[in-house]
């Protein structure tokens, strides 16, 4: 057990919504097929904002639930599946428009696509435990859209633009918030199943020879839905057993927002009551990195999640990595 909080969260939603209906008309296909399919009804896509910019937005809303200034700020995680830049770090760019004091946070960027604030909450849970830092600020931005092939249905209408973020500090002696446990495992096995080969070395963007196809995001998603299905169950079963908690005991199942189906799986195979499970798939989308906080910060701001309660986070990533957190809230 981590005696830490998380004492603050934020997010920010682009203006720009986008509807199944326009999606219809691109992709030539029904409104109501992409619902069926996906879960989502809408998404919001970034017209002109940045990934540091809506990373700040969410930011300032984090630290003012926290009761936090940017300055009382130790370290800043950026916890994103796709940077704003190649160099520097998100984080630092994020330092920098939040208008915190220059030197006074170290920043850096965790990349573990749809789990990356679950790695950076493991990270900065024992960090603040350890008294390396007393504060630390993780946020999750993603702007998806620009990468996803116009005519790829499967992952087209699935994705949405958004930003969040959460305050990590100490939990006092009397504050029943602490992190318990969390478990992660790849089975590379399953790497080739979510791709975007560009951006890198392989298909470097100098390279002439690097197409839109090399750097547009690709998905299986039946393949990955049954290998996550198939490994889910086991997974779950240690986790349980090393936390020491049972199902029925979960307050509040916050999962990574992968799609609908994905979703109705934790409460038909996996355990858990269709009331134990927070969704707002419909009017987001599956936001990658930004997803799990994304839709915890919701739950709390609705009242969904209250203080001392326990909240499981979960989800799947490209690698192909299952992920969980046990947490009082």
């Amino acid at each position: 057990m981590l005696p830490v909080k998380i004492a603050g969260l934020g997010w920010y939603l682009p203006e720009q919504i986008m509807t199944n209906e326009w999606f219809a008309a691109q992709l030539g296909v029904s409104a109501s097929w992409i619902e069926r399919a996906t879960g989502v009804r809408e998404r919001r896509y970034a017209a002109g904002e940045t990934s540091a910019g809506m990373a700040v937005a969410a930011a300032r809303m984090a630290l003012h639930n926290a009761g936090l200034r940017s300055d009382d700020l130790d370290a800043i995680i950026g916890a994103s599946a796709a940077p704003q830049q190649a160099v520097p770090c998100t984080a630092a760019l994020i330092q920098g428009e939040l208008g915190a004091k220059d030197g006074g946070s170290v920043c850096w960027d965790v990349n573990a696509t749809c789990l990356s604030f679950l790695f950076a909450l493991q990270s900065a849970a024992h960090l603040v435990a350890a008294g390396v830092y007393r504060t630390i600020l993780i946020c999750s931005s993603e702007i998806t859209s620009p990468s996803l092939h116009p005519q790829d249905r499967e992952t087209r209408a699935l994705f949405g633009d958004a930003a969040a973020a959460a305050v990590i500090t100490h939990a006092a002696p009397d504050d029943p918030s602490a992190i318990w446990h969390t478990q992660f495992a790849t089975f590379s096995s399953g790497a080739h199943l979510t791709e975007a080969l560009g951006g890198g070395t392989l298909h470097h963007p100098a390279d002439p020879a690097t197409t839109r196809d090399h750097n547009s995001f690709r998905m299986q998603g039946l393949s990955i839905f049954k290998f996550a299905t198939r490994q889910s169950q086991p997974f779950l079963d240690r986790f349980f057993r090393a936390v020491g908690w049972e199902r029925s005991t979960i307050d509040v199942v916050v999962p990574h927002q992968a799609s609908r189906h994905a979703i109705d799986q934790l409460s038909e195979r996996l355990g858990f009551r269709r009331e134990q499970v927070y969704s707002n798939i419909a009017l987001r989308g599956n936001c990658v990195g930004a997803s799990i906080p994304l839709a915890l910060a919701e739950a709390v701001a609705a009242g969904r999640i209250r203080r001392g309660d326990r909240v499981l986070l979960v989800g799947t990533g490209a690698g192909l990595t299952l992920g969980a957190l046990a947490l009082t809230f």
